[in-house]
């Protein structure tokens, strides 16, 4: 489960309704009933926090977010967008990650799912991670 609290307008989450997930953006949030409503492909839902669901980082979420992707020979991993970098030890294996921009950088933040990432993003520079869907 999510917390209401990790959660901001413009994150990436899966709603589950009756059985169903919606990938969705988080475009309103209501603080009283800790509710999130989330703009689908078919349109908004509210869901409740114990019906969210993050979505794991993995190399097509960070491509659908327009990060350049290089390898290195010893198999490191370094996404880049603009002045921010992500580098992880071993491609496919986002379990640790260092990820900065400009000076302010980050030595295994802890993210794990991309609404996380989002959050440090918008926390280090200022503006939405954005992506096209990833079906």
């Amino acid at each position: 489960m999510i917390k209401f609290n990790n959660i901001k307008v413009g994150d990436y989450l899966m709603g589950e309704y009756e059985g169903k997930m919606w990938r969705g953006e988080v475009v309103r949030l209501n603080g009283d009933e800790k509710q999130v409503c989330l703009q689908t492909d078919v349109q908004a839902f509210w869901f409740e926090t114990d019906h969210l669901h993050p979505i794991p980082i993995n190399d097509a979420e960070l491509t659908a977010m327009h990060f350049e992707k290089e390898v290195f020979d010893d198999g490191a991993v370094k996404y880049k967008k603009e002045a921010f970098r992500i580098v992880i030890a071993k491609a496919d294996d986002f379990s640790n990650m260092d990820i900065w921009y400009r000076e302010d950088r980050r030595h295994n933040p802890d993210i794990h799912y991309i609404h996380e990432l989002q959050n440090h993003y918008h926390d280090m520079t200022k503006v939405h991670l954005t992506a096209e869907p990833v079906h």
